[in-house]
């Protein structure tokens, strides 16, 4: 396998992660053999990298490397002083309450009892009412393709957060809508998660360029962009 490459210079390298890729070993993998995204990256280009930050294993999009250690703190130093700008794309459940709105909603750490705070910008960019029913309480079903930019970055935040609003993100077997799941996977045959890391903005911390990446959703996500007539909208 190789990974698709979106931007690279001396310092960083930017990768589209596919979904079900771990960004680095972990004992949370239950595989016989999971695949990383670090060593597949580092066999590919015949260099050591470093990781910048993770992205959950159902997620696919942008995942950031270092090339040495020493370019490491500077880009973190971006997200400790929120400024890289990280936007994903995702589609959930039913017609969000606001166009645009801050989810601002304190989440336990680990999933344990110790709260954190939690700030989640999201703006709706389509909607959509198809008609099949997705439930017995309705007639026809309502999804709406949202643009997230988390604001902190706490564990499975923005699944967490969509949760919190009831717009559950399709596919999402942890935080979501199990009803929503079932009738994606026999009506459009969609068996992932609908949530990818979409596109990056910052300025360079060693050229101080300003960076603008962006990953092309993958095919399943396009399926159901396409059935949705959204296609123009994330062109």
């Amino acid at each position: 396998m190789e990974l698709e490459i979106l931007y690279q210079d001396e310092y960083y390298i930017a990768v589209n992660k596919p979904a079900g890729m771990m960004v680095h070993k972990s004992n949370i993998a239950m595989d016989d053999e999971p695949v990383y995204a670090l060593q597949t990256l580092r066999d590919q280009i015949g260099i050591k990298v470093y990781p910048l930050h993770r992205i959950d294993r159902p997620t696919s999009g942008i995942l950031w490397f270092a090339k040495s250690s020493e370019a490491v703190a500077p880009f973190q130093e971006l997200f400790t002083n929120n400024e890289i700008k990280k936007y994903y794309l995702t589609i959930v459940r039913g017609y969000t309450k606001e166009k645009e709105a801050l989810i601002d909603h304190p989440l336990k750490k680990k999933l344990k009892k110790e709260l954190q705070e939690a700030q989640t910008e999201y703006l709706r960019l389509a909607e959509v009412e198809i008609p099949f029913a997705s439930s017995p309480m309705h007639e026809t079903s309502r999804y709406s393709l949202v643009r997230a930019y988390p604001l902190t970055g706490r564990m499975h935040q923005i699944r967490r957060h969509m949760a919190h609003e009831r717009n559950y993100i399709i596919g999402d077997n942890t935080h979501g809508d199990n009803r929503q799941n079932r009738f994606f996977r026999m009506h459009f045959q969609m068996h992932n998660m609908l949530l990818h890391a979409w596109k990056t903005e910052f300025i360079h911390p060693i050229t101080k360029e300003v960076i603008r990446v962006k990953a092309n959703p993958p095919d399943y996500f396009m399926k159901i962009v396409q059935s949705f007539g959204w296609e123009n909208i994330i062109a």
